[in-house]
């Protein structure tokens, strides 16, 4: 269960860690590594773990141990080494930008604790109160109102981004205007004003009230509100964004012309191909050996089959459900998002005969490579509508069709959310208005009212 619901880059983490502290496990290096036959499944590339049923039968056969490869170089080092070296975090990238602030020491010292308490937009939004008392309890400071003040002024001058230790995103804009300003002093006043007087109604977009309240005009208005794409909300993020590793499928459907069906094929992208010692099973049948030797390499061969038959059933299991998801979802891949169907996670185990659990953990973080693009493949799982023209609909399937509905609607007069529903029904999909609401919040589309463009 635990080697099922890993993702191929978490099960290459899982390996490596495996090979470092099992002695029984070894790496397959090129030059020894048998030829593996094709099993329509996958390609060779992708057959570098064996499958559970083969394990027994290969795994002692193998040639002995090898501690390094010609040129003198350890391959289990080597497949380590590839472990990504670790980004600075933004505290430490802003610590280095303070020590070079021209300021008192004391403003210097307070800084380097404040910069501790920037979150990871970059915005320091504790209020005076709850600063001073952090500072208090913590390290025993006791800074006057006057002096942490100009110290966050003084964060907020020499930081970069722009944008740096503002204590709100208001703030943090106006900051933003201000290094801005050289480049287009007129535009940028507009923007000022805005954001200085009129952003809760610019959120509501309310621009007509703004236009008249602040003497702009309706044009004026709209032309600084595109100026405000330049600003960032985050400003933090820009230094040290969160790290997003490469999606990497750990299934590929292709479409076969000649025999007009779907294949599956399970990756697995840079898995370290790895086997039993040899060695180390013939130390555990050495009767020169202590107990206790013994008993320590035993744990580990114990250890190494454990690994090997888990990777091996993960890939069957995993490839088992792939199958059934390319099935039912057939009009999908044919046709698209709006004809996605219900798949309940209960029928696929039912259709296994295995644990509904089971197949939870198997698609958990996993993601597959269709024609159509690459997915998260529990997206293919939930249930839906019995749709009066299209038969059973899931519930994603609704969602594309909400989307398409707003996306061509009038934007001078967007569509209700009642109105949105009735057209859905002219669909031949049954649907509450209140459904309709949670669907448009979950796909991130404003209410009516703000979709308006003037």
């Amino acid at each position: 269960m635990e080697i099922l619901q890993l993702s191929l880059p978490a099960l290459e983490e899982k390996i490596i860690q495996e090979l470092e502290s099992n002695i029984a496990l070894e790496l397959v290096e090129p030059d020894v590594e048998e030829s593996l036959p094709e099993d329509g499944e996958a390609s060779s590339q992708e057959d570098a773990i064996d499958t559970a049923e083969d394990i027994d039968t290969q795994f002692s056969d193998l040639p002995p141990r090898s501690s390094s490869q010609g040129d003198g170089r350890d391959p289990k080092l080597d497949a380590m080494a590839n472990i990504r070296a670790r980004q600075e975090s933004l505290s430490e990238q802003l610590l280095h930008q303070w020590s070079f602030a021209e300021v008192d020491s004391s403003i210097k010292d307070l800084g380097i604790e404040l910069i501790g308490l920037i979150d990871a937009d970059g915005f320091l939004t504790y209020t005076d109160t709850e600063l001073s008392t952090h500072l208090h309890q913590e390290i025993d400071l006791r800074p006057s109102e006057e002096e942490l003040n100009c110290t966050i002024l003084a964060l907020q001058q020499w930081l970069d981004p722009p944008g740096i230790a503002a204590r709100s995103l208001q703030e943090s804009f106006i900051i933003q205007i201000d290094s801005f300003f050289d480049d287009d002093p007129i535009s940028w006043a507009d923007v000022r004003v805005l954001i200085e007087s009129h952003l809760d109604q610019l959120i509501e977009n309310r621009l007509p009230q703004v236009a008249t309240e602040s003497g702009l005009g309706l044009e004026r208005v709209k032309f600084a509100m595109s100026k405000m794409h330049e600003l960032t909300i985050s400003p933090g993020r820009m230094l040290a964004a969160e790290s997003v590793l490469p999606v990497i499928p750990d299934a590929i459907v292709e479409f076969d012309d000649r025999a007009d069906e779907y294949i599956v094929a399970i990756c697995n992208g840079n898995l370290p191909t790895i086997r039993i010692s040899n060695a180390y099973e013939k130390m555990l049948t050495d009767t020169h050996s202590d107990e206790s030797t013994r008993n320590f390499i035993k744990r580990n061969l114990n250890s190494a089959r454990w690994i090997l038959e888990a990777v091996g059933q993960r890939k069957t299991t995993l490839l088992n459900v792939v199958k059934i998801v390319v099935d039912r979802q057939r009009e999908f891949l044919d046709q698209g998002d709006a004809f996605l169907r219900p798949l309940p996670m209960i029928e696929v185990a039912d259709m296994l005969g295995i644990h509904v659990a089971t197949v939870s953990r198997a698609v958990a973080d996993k993601w597959i490579q269709t024609p159509r693009g690459i997915f998260r493949l529990r997206r293919f799982f939930s249930g839906g509508y019995d749709s009066d023209q299209g038969g059973e609909m899931s519930w994603e399937a609704v969602k594309t069709r909400l989307k398409e509905i707003v996306e061509a609607e009038d934007k001078k007069s967007p569509l209700s959310d009642e109105a949105i529903a009735k057209s859905l029904r002219t669909q031949g999909i049954e649907i509450a208005r209140r459904t309709v609401v949670k669907y448009r919040q979950q796909l991130s589309i404003p209410a009516a009212r703000l979709r308006k463009e003037y």
